[in-house]
C-alpha cells in the first residue's frame, strides 16, 4: 500500500540449509529495520535505569503489552528534562533486535511528554494531598541519633537490600543491635503490613532509629512505598525513620514522610551507623591531645612547684624579714606623720597671718559712720529746705488761680437750678429762678429781664 515502509528484500533459506543462531538474528533484526525503519511509539516508561555510561535503559508498556527500550548517551543528553518511572512519552524509535541476548527492542532516537501515566498521576495527587496537610514539613522532621544503640530494619526477609543493609552495618560497627521487623515489600497487602511493622516498631522501642529499605524496581513493584497508610505510619512512628528505597532516581511518598531520605538501602545503612573505624580514629586524637594536653599540665605544674620551692623560707627568717620590713614601715610612717604636722602648722600660722590681715578696723569704721550720719542729716535738712520753698513756690501759683480770689475782687457766679454754670444770658428764660455766688454767701433772683 501507498505510505508503508518497503519490506526487506531477505532471501528465503534453503530448506536443508542450517543456520546459525547470529545468521538468523541478523536476518531477523534486517527484516524488521527495513519494514519499521523510524516510527513514534506512545507508552508508559517502566523500569528506568540509567547506566554509568550514561545511557538509559526502561521499559515502554501500556495495558497490554511492553518493549524493552534503549536510549544511547548521545541522545540521552539532548533532552531537556528528566524522565521518570510511571511517565507517559512518545518515542521515535527505530525497531531492533539486540543480538547478543536476541532480545527485541526499541532504539529511542528522540522522546517528549505525553502526558502522565496513572500510577504516576495518583503519585502527584497523593504527594499534593499529603504536602498540603503538612505531613512532609521539614520543620517536624528528626535527626537521626549520631551514637545510636540498635538499628531497627523493616524490610522483607528476602530482599536483597536487608543483605547489603546488614553487610554495611557489620562492616562499619559490629557493635551496633539490629532489630530486623519483617513485611512484604511489593504485592497486595504489603503497604498495610509496612505500616504494621512500623507501628510495633514505635511500640515495642527496641532501638533508636529505623530503616524502612528494599532494591530497586519498576513504579509497579515500588507502589507499597506509594500508599498513604504508609506515609502515615512514618509520621505516627516515635522512632527517626530513614528510607533507602530503590537507586537514587527514584522517589516515593515514604521518602518526602521519612524523618531522612538515602540514595540506597546501602547508603541509608551508612547515614545511621556511625564508622567504627572513625570513630576509633576520632577517640586515638581526642587520646592523644588528652595526654598532650595533661602532660603540658603537668609540666606546668611542676614548674609552678619549683618557683614555690625556691621561695619557700624558715618561719623564723620569714618572721624576721617581716619584722624589718614592719619597723621600716614604722619609721617611715612616724617620719610622714611629723612631716605632715609641721607643714599643717605651717600653714595654720600662714592662715592665721592672714586672717588678721582681714580683720575690720574698728575706730576708723566708727569715724566712717559718724561722718556719713552727719552727711545723712545735713543732706535730709537740705532736702527738707528745697521742698518747703518749693511748695511755697506752687501755693502761690495755686493762690492766682483760686476762683475764691476771683470773686473777692467783686465777681460773682450766676447758676440755674440744676447747678449749671449760666456763660450766656441768651441762655437764660424770663422768670426764671437762678442761685447767686460772692465771695461771701450768696443769693436767689429771679430774671426779671435780659440784655
Amino acid at each position: 500500500m501507498p505510505g508503508e515502509p518497503e519490506l526487506a528484500r531477505v532471501s528465503a533459506p534453503s530448506r536443508t540449509r542450517v543456520l546459525g543462531v547470529s545468521d538468523l538474528l541478523r536476518d531477523v533484526r534486517d527484516l524488521l529495520e527495513h519494514r519499521y525503519p523510524l516510527l513514534w511509539v506512545c507508552g508508559e516508561i517502566s523500569n528506568l535505569t540509567p547506566a554509568r555510561s550514561g545511557h538509559l535503559y526502561f521499559s515502554l508498556k501500556d495495558d497490554a503489552a511492553q518493549v524493552r527500550c534503549v536510549m544511547f548517551r548521545s541522545r540521552n543528553q539532548a533532552l531537556d528534562w528528566s524522565p521518570r518511572d510511571g511517565m507517559k512519552v512518545e518515542v521515535q524509535a527505530l525497531v531492533t533486535l539486540y543480538e547478543a541476548r536476541g532480545d527485541f527492542q526499541l532504539n529511542i532516537e528522540a522522546m517528549r511528554p505525553a502526558g502522565l501515566g496513572a500510577l504516576f498521576e495518583a503519585f502527584l495527587k497523593l504527594r499534593d494531598k499529603l504536602e498540603k496537610e503538612g505531613l512532609f514539613d521539614p520543620a517536624a522532621k528528626r535527626e537521626p541519633p549520631r551514637f545510636p544503640r540498635a538499628v531497627g530494619i523493616v524490610t522483607s526477609l528476602h530482599a536483597a537490600a536487608l543483605h547489603d543493609v546488614l553487610t554495611t552495618l557489620a562492616r562499619r560497627n559490629p557493635a551496633l543491635s539490629v532489630v530486623v521487623y519483617p513485611a512484604p515489600v511489593q504485592g497486595e497487602g504489603a503497604a498495610e503490613r509496612i505500616a504494621a511493622a512500623l507501628r510495633i516498631a514505635g511500640k515495642r522501642g527496641d532501638c533508636d532509629v529505623l530503616i524502612l529499605c528494599r532494591g530497586g524496581g519498576s513504579i509497579e513493584d515500588l507502589q507499597a512505598f506509594n500508599d498513604e497508610r504508609v506515609a502515615r505510619a512514618i509520621r505516627a512512628c516515635v522512632l527517626p525513620v530513614v528510607t533507602g528505597i530503590g537507586h537514587e532516581i527514584d522517589f516515593t511518598i515514604a521518602d518526602f514522610a521519612a524523618d531522612r531520605r538515602a540514595a540506597t538501602p546501602t547508603a541509608a545503612a551508612e547515614l545511621v551507623s556511625p564508622a567504627r573505624g572513625e570513630l576509633l580514629a576520632a577517640v586515638a586524637a581526642l587520646d592523644g591531645r588528652l595526654r598532650t594536653c595533661t602532660a603540658r599540665r603537668l609540666e606546668d605544674r611542676a614548674q609552678h612547684l619549683d618557683f614555690l620551692t625556691r621561695r619557700l623560707v624558715h618561719p623564723e627568717a620569714a618572721l624576721r624579714a617581716r619584722s624589718e620590713v614592719l619597723a621600716h614601715l614604722v619609721a617611715r610612717l612616724r617620719q610622714a606623720s611629723a612631716r605632715t604636722l609641721a607643714e599643717r602648722r605651717w600653714r595654720l600660722v600662714q592662715l592665721a597671718q592672714r586672717g588678721r590681715g582681714r580683720l575690720p578696723d574698728v575706730a576708723r569704721l566708727g569715724a566712717r559712720r559718724t561722718e556719713l550720719v552727719l552727711r545723712l542729716q545735713r543732706a535730709a535738712h537740705a532736702a527738707v529746705e528745697r521742698a518747703a520753698t518749693r511748695c511755697a513756690r506752687i501755693a502761690a501759683s495755686l493762690t492766682h488761680l483760686d476762683p475764691a480770689r476771683v470773686l473777692e475782687r467783686g465777681y460773682s457766679i450766676v447758676e440755674r437750678a440744676d447747678g449749671a454754670i449760666v456763660l450766656d444770658a441768651a441762655a437764660l428764660e424770663l422768670g426764671e429762678t437762678v442761685k447767686v455766688r460772692f465771695a461771701r454767701g450768696g443769693a436767689q433772683a429771679r430774671i426779671e429781664r435780659k440784655r
